[in-house]
Formats: C-alpha cells, structure tokens, sequence
C-alpha cells in the first residue's frame, strides 16, 4: 500500500480504510507538528492539536476531496486549530483575568464590551512580530520572567526586555486606536499599565 498516490490514499480514506489513514499519518505528522510546535511553543498542546487533528481527519475522511492535496487541508486545519488554541490561551492568561474579574457581566451591554475588549486585544497581539508575539507571551501569557524567556528564545535578557516594552506600547496604541468606546479603552489602558 506504501506505493499508491497521495491521491489513492486519500480515496481509500474515504472508504474506510484505516491503513491508508496510518500511512498519512505516518507521512505528514512530524511536519505537521512541528508547525503547530512554531506557533504554539508548547509541546504538549501541540500533541493535542496535532492529535485532534487526525481524529478531525477520521471523522471528516467522507467530505475530503481526493483529487485536492491532502497535504493542504491537514495545514489549515492544524494551522486553525492552534490559531484557536492561541486564542483560549489569551483569554486564559492574567491580563485578561483582570480585566474579566473587574468588569461584572450583569446584562447583554456588558457582555458586548467583554467581548469587544479580548477581540481588541487578540488583533493588537495578532499584529506583533512574530518575536515581540513570543516575548509577550512568554513573559505575560505564561508568567515566565525575563531571565526564562531569554532562554527559552536564546536571546539576552535586554533583549527581552525592549521587545516587551515594544510590544506593550504597540498594544496600548492599538487599543487607542480602536476603541469600541471609552469603557473597554480604558480596561485596555488600566491592564496593560498592570502588566509593565
């Protein structure tokens, strides 16, 4: 079986055949995983995205096309997974905590402006440099200092430093820029002078 096209694989996919499932997963899990690793730099969450992927794939394998590269549809899909991931991490990290325990969610108003706030913040967070992004979420996201941040990315601790003051002004000016009104700006401009 090891010599059919991706093409027939994918074919015998759809009919159920779990061989053909292994041999793509044989195929295309440690590229797929090491992409997840890049945007993720979790090991054990890309596992999961990278595990849930193929279950995605088994349960998804009747609407495939055979005649597109699998290859593809496997990216994006991995590639959506870990953007959520990402997202459910922001929502889960401190600065949000705060401003989430601050703000009582009484009414329909107040759930707008919640969820207006982490939209506001994911797109400033979203529009860093793909280091500065690391830096920030090292260092805010995930609690590490500056001294394991540094490590973790091999560049010096002033390094570090200058790219989290960098990317926290970049933020606080894209919270200025696009407030929704000046109740969720001023969460925004409260958390991130927390965070300094």
């Amino acid at each position: 079986m090891e010599d059919y096209s991706e093409s027939e694989l994918v074919a015998l996919l759809k009919a159920d055949n779990v061989k053909a499932f292994d041999l793509l997963y044989k195929k295309y899990h440690a590229p797929i995983y090491n992409n997840i690793l890049r945007l993720l730099k979790d090991t054990e969450e890309s596992e999961n995205i990278l595990q849930d992927l193929f279950v995605t794939l088994w349960e998804k394998r009747a609407s495939i096309d055979p005649e597109k590269p699998i290859a593809n549809w496997l990216f994006q899909v991995s590639y959506n997974k870990s953007v959520t991931q990402l997202k459910k991490n922001l929502k889960q990290s401190s600065a949000f905590k705060y401003i989430e325990d601050d703000m009582l969610v009484t009414d329909e108003k107040d759930v707008y402006f919640k969820e207006a706030k982490i939209k506001i913040l994911e797109e400033a967070l979203f529009k860093l440099s793909p280091q500065k992004r690391k830096v920030f979420d090292l260092c805010k996201l995930q609690g590490k200092s500056y001294e394991e941040c540094a490590r973790e990315l091999n560049i010096s601790k002033h390094t570090v430093k200058e790219y989290l003051s960098v990317a926290v002004k970049a933020v606080k000016e894209y919270a200025e820029q696009h407030p929704v009104n000046n109740l969720v700006f001023i969460y925004i401009i409260v958390a991130l002078k927390i965070m300094m």
